[in-house]
């Protein structure tokens, strides 16, 4: 946990936190790189899979 101190907000405690732009987005990318990165995290979470039943 953080002492009250240690953690410095720059707008009012009612107001939500400002909008940051992202890096990237899934939205804005075109079906074949979504299928890619969809890919390449199923093959990289059946790799831990597989190794962890090893």
């Amino acid at each position: 946990m953080h002492a009250p101190d240690s953690h410095h907000h720059h707008h009012p405690a009612e107001a939500p936190h400002p909008a940051e732009a992202a890096p990237w987005s899934i939205l804005r990318m075109g079906v074949a790189g979504r299928l890619a990165a969809a890919m390449g995290i199923s093959v990289a979470l059946w790799t831990a899979v597989l190794l962890a039943m090893r």
